[in-house]
């Protein structure tokens, strides 16, 4: 038989997994009854009852298993300890929110079955429904990744796609500690069909992703997949040291040639502030990938199991 796992990173999900629960299980069961499914979900430290509600499912389904993290590690955590402790040939990934098109698993399944494809992934071709200032946003920002990194990320990617085991063991064998799941997809490679989709709502609850945490989620890819922010501030200061040295020289000849030109405090005031404000920022992005390699080298786990369905345990 063969055993598709479908890997669900939740936190604070208690008012969507009923909904996600029945509407997975559906989809499952339009399948060959050759083909067995099992149901990873990961608790991401969730503060309301989402692990009692996976517990519940995981009684009355031997389908269900589930891992729950000591705190909140965050998604990419989940995503990995989801796709560690997959067993299945095939493994999804998908989000709890039903904003992933849960019929768009047979529409996978049968990219790869059938047209010989080692991926299959969603991509949203609208962002209708969400706030003019963060859909903005994200199209500059996969803009920016496609021209300053290798990783080949889509606009409008999601998280949600289905993968053959050959897939998931590239991705696993990329152990760093600071992890940017869109960026790794894509930098790993392998033939990918992408799914096309409209832009879902959630079906109950709140999203967890706010404007800043977006834009952080963003700077993380960004230092994770490209060195052009230390290219540009190397750029930058050979830029203003040769602003520099033209200035200098003009104020020389001017006061050789007028003489008490070389006054104005306030404006060399200015100048001196500026370019300190360009030191500070390119300190500052030096400190961000010197940041990244002093997480990495300390080697912390990625997240640390609370608890887990009977099956982990003993495994």
């Amino acid at each position: 038989m063969d055993l598709i796992t479908i890997v669900v990173p939740c936190y604070n999900e208690e008012a969507v997994l009923p909904a996600f629960y029945e509407a997975v299980c559906e989809v499952a069961a339009s399948f060959k009854k050759s083909e067995a499914f099992e149901f990873l979900f990961v608790d991401d430290g969730s503060a309301d009852s989402t692990l009692a509600v996976i517990q519940r499912f995981a009684e009355r389904d031997r389908r269900v298993r589930y891992l729950s993290f000591s705190r909140n590690f965050g998604k990419e955590a989940a995503i990995y300890a989801g796709l560690k402790h997959a067993r299945g040939g095939l493994v999804a990934l998908m989000d709890a929110d039903l904003q992933d098109p849960p019929d768009y698993l047979k529409r996978m399944y049968d990219a790869i079955t059938e047209e010989g494809y080692d991926c299959a992934a969603a991509r949203r071709v609208s962002r209708r429904g969400e706030p003019r200032i963060r859909s903005f946003l994200a199209r500059r920002f996969y803009r920016i990744m496609r021209r300053i990194s290798n990783a080949d990320i889509v606009d409008g990617a999601r998280d949600y796609r289905m993968m053959t085991r050959q897939v998931v063991e590239a991705i696993l064998s990329v152990t760093e500690y600071n992890r940017f799941s869109k960026g790794i997809f894509g930098w790993v490679g392998f033939k990918t069909k992408w799914l096309e989709y409209e832009n879902i709502k959630r079906a109950a609850g709140e999203t967890k992703w706010s404007v800043w945490k977006l834009f952080k989620y963003s700077m993380e890819g960004i230092t994770a997949f490209s060195v052009a922010p230390l290219a540009l501030a190397s750029f930058g200061g050979i830029a203003l040291c040769g602003v520099a040295v033209i200035a200098i020289l003009f104020i020389i000849v001017r006061q050789l040639l007028y003489g008490g030109s070389a006054f104005g405090w306030p404006s060399m005031a200015c100048i001196v502030i500026f370019i300190g404000g360009i030191q500070l920022l390119c300190v500052g992005i030096l400190g961000q990938y010197l940041a990244k390699t002093y997480l990495e080298v300390k080697e912390r786990p990625v997240y640390i199991v609370r608890e887990a369905s009977e099956e982990e345990e003993q495994g």
